[in-house]
């Protein structure tokens, strides 16, 4: 019997990797107010910010740290990036065109007092590392919190992305 480590393919393409985590990628969520889901500007990609929208429309809301636990918002963190995604996609037509995931801005709607804002965005970057690879998906970020965020959901991320020649 080998002792040595078992060597998995490493999927090529982030589709290749999303189907890997069994993700589907959504239709893109519309806007919920006057401005449009991304700005493409030279070879930057740049995101408006997106929440945790299920498929149906339904979305996550409540104070984290109160009705919404840590482990419950990175959830929500992680679904917001799958929006994220979905609007990269539209954008773009094929992920393969991103270059590298430069920033994220996570938002987190918190109560006073809370302190792991890090964790809870991290739903998102895990995520994004997963499906474009450490070299791609590692980005700068902030992770901070809101009295309030609109509809109360419990987080909202952008993205700004550059993009292949």
């Amino acid at each position: 019997m080998s002792t040595s480590p078992v060597k998995t393919k490493i999927a090529a393409s982030p589709y290749e990797r999303l189907a890997a985590l069994g993700i589907t990628l959504p239709p893109p969520p519309p806007p919920i107010a006057n401005f449009v889901t991304h700005v493409i500007e030279g070879n930057m990609l740049y995101l408006s910010g997106q929440g945790p929208r299920e498929t149906d429309g339904f979305l996550h809301v409540g104070k984290v740290g109160a009705e919404v636990g840590v482990e419950d918002a990175y959830r929500h963190a992680r679904l917001t990036g799958i929006n994220l995604l979905a609007v990269m996609h539209d954008a773009l037509g094929d992920l393969s065109r991103v270059k590298r995931v430069v920033k994220l801005l996570g938002m987190v709607n918190a109560v006073p007092g809370f302190l792991d804002h890090p964790n809870v965005i991290n739903g998102c970057s895990d995520l994004f590392n997963d499906v474009f690879g450490e070299e791609v998906g590692q980005h700068a970020r902030s992770a901070v919190g809101f009295g309030s965020l609109p509809g109360n959901i419990t987080v909202e991320i952008e993205a700004i992305v550059a993009l292949r020649d």
